[in-house]
């Protein structure tokens, strides 16, 4: 019997493993670089922690077990374990924190979705304790950094605003804005019009849906609805906020405004994002974040409120958007040596020998011949594997050495 993995979980064999920490490698150079700091945090949390008071929906959550303290969950994101582990750890650490983390996360697929992943590895940062429109310039800066470090191409930076769409949502019946806010998030234009609305809300409701496009033209348009007071200050904050990207970021920023841009996690209070890759016709999300200034505050024992922002990279979907790009690797790493002892006697001087080659300031991969095979069978061994050197050890612990 052939054993596979449980479902939704997958194994990642030595050249996907080497493609991704190619990945990986790219993006904490430049998470460093901007001066951020690697934190790990438990792969197991309380549900309480998990759910975000709420934000996140439990049934998203793969529960492990109940113990008398409460029930316990794998992480389905790490935005609300980071921010418990810096009320809960880092209270004492001056302000901004500055935090980068590479992991995997797990969410339970709906039960119609049988088969689907459930597994993923995210990297991605949290800019903790700071508000305000510079912060989300440097969040939003850092990742357009990432994506341009690892050279992908036909990307587009999606916008919106949180709490500007809630604003937008205000005039809707209190029985309506559910739906409203659902439709318009999985952009279910059929649904939104069938909803029961007064004509006034129906038009102000398909006009929300369409508002995505060159960010100055929707700012336009927005800034002609009947906007409340907290609306016209989101409006203000993206003209700064856009401006500033135009005058920070690469000229070809590829920067799309979608009011209509909702997120199924409901902590965020500001902006939100997407990067979405379009190839072959077909588009995926790479990465989302936006900025969270209530979440903090859930979990300290005060109440203490602690403004947030910060964005998650999907690992797997920039592998597969990378993959024919020529930066990725597309072979694995060969070995630099084989060593052979020419006899038993000769077994623990190879070893040492061995052990003297990869003692190289840099990386040297070195391989040991296990016995059972004769020198001819050895050097085509070495040739196939792309091993150039052999090191042939006899009792006297001189090496022969031979190029194939």
């Amino acid at each position: 019997m052939i054993h596979q993995p449980p479902a939704g979980t997958r194994d990642i064999l030595p050249l996907e493993v080497s493609q991704k920490r190619w990945i990986v490698d790219r993006l904490q150079e430049v998470f460093q670089r901007w001066g951020y700091q690697r934190i790990i945090t438990s792969t197991l949390e309380w549900l309480d922690t998990l759910t975000a008071g709420g934000a996140i929906r439990p049934d998203s959550v793969i529960e492990v077990g109940e113990t008398a303290e409460g029930r316990l969950g794998l992480r389905p994101e790490l935005t609300a374990s980071i921010a418990r582990a810096a009320v809960a750890r880092m209270a004492n650490d001056t302000p901004p924190l500055r935090l980068y983390y590479n992991a995997n996360v797990f969410r339970r697929a709906p039960k119609s979705h049988h088969g689907r992943q459930v597994e993923f590895y995210q990297m991605g940062v949290e800019l903790l304790y700071t508000g305000g429109s510079l912060a989300d310039t440097e969040i939003v800066l850092l990742m357009v950094d990432c994506l341009v470090a690892l050279g992908l191409k036909d990307w587009s930076l999606l916008m919106g605003e949180a709490q500007l769409t809630r604003s937008l949502l205000a005039p809707f019946p209190p029985e309506h804005q559910a739906a409203v806010r659902t439709a318009i998030a999985h952009l279910d234009r059929i649904h939104l019009a069938s909803l029961p609305l007064s004509p006034e809300l129906q038009h102000r409701a398909l006009t929300m849906f369409d508002l995505r496009g060159r960010p100055e033209d929707v700012l336009q348009r927005v800034s002609q609805l009947d906007l409340d007071a907290t609306g016209q200050a989101c409006v203000a904050g993206l003209k700064t906020l856009i401006e500033r990207l135009r005058s920070s970021a690469p000229d070809d920023l590829p920067l799309i405004l979608d009011l209509s841009l909702l997120e199924t996690i409901d902590y965020y209070t500001g902006i939100v994002f997407e990067v979405v890759s379009s190839r072959h016709n077909r588009s995926s999300v790479l990465g989302k974040g936006g900025r969270y200034d209530q979440l903090l505050a859930l979990y300290d024992p005060a109440g203490k409120p602690g403004a947030g922002v910060g964005f998650a990279l999907n690992v797997e979907d920039l592998h597969t958007a990378l993959l024919a790009a020529p930066q990725l690797p597309q072979t694995m790493p060969v070995n630099d040596w084989l060593v052979v002892a020419k006899t038993p006697a000769a077994e623990a001087i190879a070893f040492t020998y061995a052990h003297q080659l990869r003692q190289s300031e840099h990386v040297v991969r070195v391989e040991l011949d296990l016995g059972g095979r004769t020198p001819a069978e050895l050097r085509d061994y070495a040739r196939e594997s792309g091993i150039r050197r052999l090191a042939w050890l006899d009792v006297d612990g001189t090496p022969e050495i031979e190029v194939v």
